[in-house]
């Protein structure tokens, strides 16, 4: 078994201990400092998908427009049967089917949230979960883009953005209550990792 393998294997006992009431395989990775999104079942690696997360990179304070870092649980799924491109707005479906944007467009411009959502919920209180870090309460979502010129390079809002037709795959590879893990370095879950006693693996 490779090292990462047997990682994510022990990661996925503590979890199992930690959170019982969560779905611990499949799991979701979002590697922040590699844009990179991976879909985890029985310690293996089972898709990929290249990411968009927040220009003003990791943070857990509310407005502060950045991406939550920590272990989370997807709290709602939205979307389930509509076509690609999709608007939503307030998590309800608009009816109308957004123009996907491949090129010549500014991160600056309005992100629409299309296809596919995932809200988020942390699991770590005073980390990602009550008070001024709550995630719930910033609408922090895994949702399709109609910008996906500018996926792979970090310039949402907070959210993790993705191409419509793999937030649509991961859509329906995962439930509600399915772990969620977003971090900074190759493997994240810092505080996983360190109560394993494993992080020195992921320097």
């Amino acid at each position: 078994m490779l090292p990462q393998q047997e990682i994510f294997q022990s990661l996925e006992r503590f979890w199992a201990r930690q959170y019982p009431d969560c779905y611990i395989t499949p799991w979701i990775l979002v590697d922040i400092s590699r844009q990179s999104l991976y879909l985890i079942e029985s310690a293996r690696v089972l898709h990929s998908y290249p990411i968009s997360t927040s220009a003003r990179g990791p943070g857990n304070h509310c407005d502060s427009g950045q991406t939550p870092t920590g272990v989370f649980r997807i709290a709602e799924k939205h979307g389930q049967g509509m076509s690609a491109g999709m608007v939503f707005t307030g998590r309800k479906a608009t009816g109308h089917i957004a123009p996907i944007r491949v090129g010549g467009d500014l991160p600056g411009e309005a992100d629409g949230i299309t296809s596919r959502i995932l809200w988020l919920d942390g699991l770590q209180e005073g980390i990602n979960r009550g008070g001024a870090v709550d995630t719930f309460s910033r609408y922090i979502y895994i949702h399709g883009t109609n910008q996906e010129v500018w996926i792979g390079w970090a310039v949402s809002h907070g959210c993790v953005r993705m191409r419509n037709v793999d937030v649509i795959e991961l859509f329906d590879w995962v439930s509600e209550h399915t772990l969620v893990c977003i971090g900074r370095g190759s493997v994240s879950c810092v505080s996983s990792m360190t109560a394993l006693g494993i992080a020195k693996a992921f320097r």
